[in-house]
């Protein structure tokens, strides 16, 4: 880090140096300037204050929510869309009028490789790539060893000041494909013969323009009514699929939901049936709808489980619901069809009766065995008999060991840890529910799972339904009311409001030179192109690596779409579309230029999380280690002004990846310490296996904010940088800590615990309205202190995607250990390098290659 003053001379145990000035002369790095204008741009609302750049070291995860201030690439927004004077369309308004008239026809970037988001290419909030300038020989991708890929996150949450895609209704032709290659129509394709025809930018195709879609060009070959059509001037933007793209010929139903809970004895004794039941009868009015829709078109089901499974029958005719039971689990089929799914409004009444019963049904079980794979056969068997998508939320306690079809036992085995066994645990018990999903898929029946377990329940392979159906998994271990009420019911909330795509394909489409050749996430794949996912929300991404397939043009790019079919939560059938122009270069130099290291390490941590599964964890550490060092040698080889080889020169755009690269290495999945759970690891590694780019930044290098001295606005996560007069946040998306040094003001500790020492803090979990045994409040007080500080937790909270419990931590406390967990710069209890050390370890490895 230049200016840090960390490092002087190299010797061993420091730092080599870091070369300021790198690279060819004039090989600078993208300038914030070489963006457009701020005037078409709105930064990216944060939810959070904005972290101004600091002078001195570079901190990964700088600035709240986007990528670190060294990464320009990408960071701006769209602005609101407006619609120009006189233009007539169906659905939404239209897209800016045109804002580069001057721009050549076709698809030529800016030489920089950054494109105005009005020349058709969608926001970062939907992709991000490795790199924006693609090397055009598949000889020049296998010296650099840049990974090619794109995260992708297709229906990706806006905030509320952006525009949602436009909906294209082209009525019964559907929207205009290619003939050859089936693209769909998007601003980079050419339209010649005086509009009658247009040539495919993916496959150079030439088709005939349909008479219903024909218009003139003007002087620079463009339609003139480029701008009045979302599919000509956008980058992303949503058709009405005709009859053509639905299952069996026939418009889809409104999907359902079904809510699937376990009433054995860990269920009811924790509180949690009664806490889920009671939630329920608000939670069933913030269904997601459609637009401004006066009520969700959603049915809801429900179903009780522990050995046998318990239908209800919730028809708005009956003054009582009805209960059905099924004992033969082996042979799973759903008792009744009339009154099982209904609309919540019609059904209310019997629906809160049903609420009110099932704790006092329940109250005195003392069955404490479960089923899991006969639930999910119910649920989507249920779906299957409705004719309709849907999703299960699922709310199970503990491993599924009665006798029933998806049956497992214990064999968790931390002896396996560092042998070539480990994988082993990674991977499911049984296939039996791979089998499950995939019939799940077809059905467009997605599952999200809430575990509580008190001990060991198989995470490993109760998540493989879930993972493949596009589902999420949620889990809270020693689940107690008083602890965990806050974070289950907000992450229960969110889960059930978000909107959601069922029954999804997607398919990602490239100019010919490149292919997508793997894809990363949580969907199924029958065949090598069509990523099949029951359902996809807003927080879910799907990342894609390319290969070369033959040499790419610098002239023409390379061009990337993404088609997502799905139906919508009123059961209507949508294609959305993102489009993305890249540049392509024959100068390494480029490469390096304009690489994205925080998707880098998106992609480097979801392809090692992968690996364990067939791997030993040590083969898939040195595997990352050694392609981190070929991208950094073939740098300083190709690209760096030569220099001691006691120099470590980094790229500009990859400044940060030791820093990060050492966050994936060490973490649990990677190298466990002794605290960490086989559950835990294997909860993590299918979350992580569907992050997008902030948040795998975060979650691998956490951020931590000083919160009495107001500079800098973070500090680098390292003990040397906690000051024990001070108070700091810690927060790395799933984890929220308070430490409060030993010798912080007594002023401070009143404003914000209202206790007049430092002693009488209680150390332990924040609870918002009742003082225990073991939570302390953060007690509402009207002072600045306190206001900033409950302020910046509500902001922290309101920017993940899971609710962060917080937890106070004082200065050598025995909870200190687990904090000192996320301070990722220093040595780890289990073995894992401080920053220092790793960038030490790299350097002799990039030496050696070079060597």
């Amino acid at each position: 880090f230049p200016n840090s003053g960390l490092y002087g001379s190299y010797s061993q145990g420091q730092a080599p140096p870091l070369s300021q000035t790198q690279g060819h002369p004039g090989a600078q790095p993208p300038q914030r300037s070489a963006l457009p204008q701020a005037s078409s741009f709105t930064p990216p609302a944060s939810g959070g204050p904005r972290m101004p750049s600091m002078s001195g070291p570079l901190l990964p995860g700088q600035g709240f929510g986007g990528p670190p201030v060294s990464q320009p690439n990408h960071v701006s927004s769209p602005p609101p869309q407006v619609l120009p004077p006189g233009t007539q369309m169906t659905g939404p308004p239209g897209p800016p009028p045109p804002m580069h008239s001057s721009q050549q026809p076709g698809y030529q970037l800016q030489q920089n490789g950054f494109l105005p988001l009005s020349s058709g290419n969608a926001s970062p909030r939907y992709i991000r790539c490795t790199s924006y300038n693609i090397p055009c020989t598949s000889d020049m991708a296998k010296q650099a060893q840049v990974p090619l890929a794109a995260v992708i996150k297709p229906l990706a949450r806006l905030p509320p000041e952006e525009a949602s895609p436009y909906v294209v209704d082209h009525g019964e032709s559907g929207p205009l494909r290619c003939n050859r290659c089936k693209a769909y129509m998007c601003p980079f394709m050419q339209f010649i013969e005086g509009g009658r025809r247009f040539q495919c930018c993916f496959c150079s195709c030439i088709n005939d323009v349909p008479p219903q879609y024909f218009q003139h060009l003007d002087h620079t070959g463009k339609r003139v009514d480029a701008y009045d059509r979302p599919e000509l001037s956008l980058g992303s933007y949503e058709f009405l699929a005709t009859v053509d793209y639905c299952k069996n010929n026939k418009f889809p139903s409104p999907p359902a939901f079904i809510f699937m809970i376990d009433v054995s004895y860990n269920a009811i004794r924790s509180g949690l049936v009664r806490l889920l039941c009671e939630e329920l009868k608000s939670l069933l009015d913030c269904l997601p709808r459609e637009g401004r829709a006066e009520e969700s078109a959603i049915r809801v089901g429900f179903v009780t489980y522990n050995k046998v499974l318990h239908f209800y029958n919730v028809k708005s005719s009956l003054a009582q619901p009805q209960m059905m039971v099924v004992s033969d689990v082996a042979d799973m089929f759903v008792p009744l069809l009339d009154g099982f799914l209904v609309n919540v409004n019609e059904s209310r009444a019997v629906i809160t009766s049903l609420l009110d019963q099932i704790p006092e049904m329940f109250a005195d079980t003392r069955e404490t065995e479960t089923v899991f794979a006969p639930v999910i056969q119910a649920g989507m068997e249920a779906l299957k008999a409705a004719e309709c998508a849907g999703k299960l939320f699922l709310f199970h306690t503990s491993l599924p060991i009665a006798e029933a079809p998806g049956k497992l036992k214990n064999r968790d085995d931390r002896k396996l840890i560092n042998t070539d066994k480990e994988k082993t645990l990674f991977q499911p018990q049984t296939g039996a529910y791979q089998t499950l999903a995939k019939e799940c898929v077809a059905q467009g029946c997605c599952v999200d799972l809430f575990l509580f377990p008190n001990q060991y329940v198989d995470v490993a392979t109760l998540c493989v339904v879930p993972q493949l159906t596009g589902g999420s998994v949620y889990k809270y271990a020693c689940f107690q009311v008083e602890n965990d009420q806050e974070r289950f019911l907000s992450d229960l909330r969110r889960d059930v409001q978000k909107v959601v795509g069922f029954d999804a394909v997607m398919r990602v489409r490239t100019s010919t030179g490149i292919r997508a050749v793997d894809f990363f996430g949580a969907f199924y794949m029958s065949n090598t192109t069509d990523v099949e996912l029951a359902g996809l929300d807003g927080d879910k991404t799907v990342t894609v690596e390319f290969k070369h397939d033959d040499r790419l043009n610098e002239e023409s790019g390379a061009l990337l779409q993404c088609a997502l079919l799905y139906t919508s939560c009123a059961g209507q059938r949508r294609l959305r579309i993102h489009n993305l122009a890249l540049n392509c270069c024959t100068q390494l130099a480029d490469l390096y230029r304009n690489c994205e290291t925080d998707t880098l390490i998106n992609y480097m941590a979801k392809f090692a999380y992968r690996g364990v599964l067939n791997s030993p964890v040590k083969t898939v550490r040195d595997a990352l280690i050694t392609q981190c060092a070929q991208i950094l040698a073939c740098y300083r080889k190709n690209c760096a002004s030569p220099s001691s080889a006691g120099q470590l020169i980094l790229p500009e755009c990859m400044k940060l990846l030791p820093v990060y690269l050492n966050c994936v290495l060490k973490s649990d999945v990677l190298q466990p310490g002794a605290e960490v759970t086989t559950d835990d690891r294997a909860y993590v590694r299918q979350l992580v296996t569907s992050m997008d780019v902030a948040e795998t930044n975060v979650f691998f290098y956490p951020r931590l904010l000083p919160l009495v001295t107001t500079e800098p606005p973070a500090v680098r996560a390292s003990e040397e940088r906690l000051s024990d007069g001070d108070i700091y946040l810690l927060e790395n998306g799933l984890n929220l800590f308070l430490w409060v040094g030993a010798s912080v003001q007594q002023g401070v500790v009143q404003s914000l615990f209202s206790v007049s020492s430092f002693s009488q803090i209680t150390s332990g979990l924040v609870r918002a309205g009742s003082q225990g045994e073991m939570g302390s409040i953060l007690p509402v007080l009207d002072n600045p202190l306190s206001k900033k500080v409950r302020g910046l937790v509500d902001s922290l909270r309101a920017q993940r995607s899971r609710y962060m419990k917080l937890i106070v931590v004082k200065q050598e406390d025995k909870l200190e250990m687990l904090f000192k967990h996320f301070l990722v710069e220093d040595k780890s209890l289990s073995g894992g390098a401080s920053y220092v050390d790793f960038l030490c370890h790299m350097h002799k490895e990039i030496r050696q290659l070079l060597s």
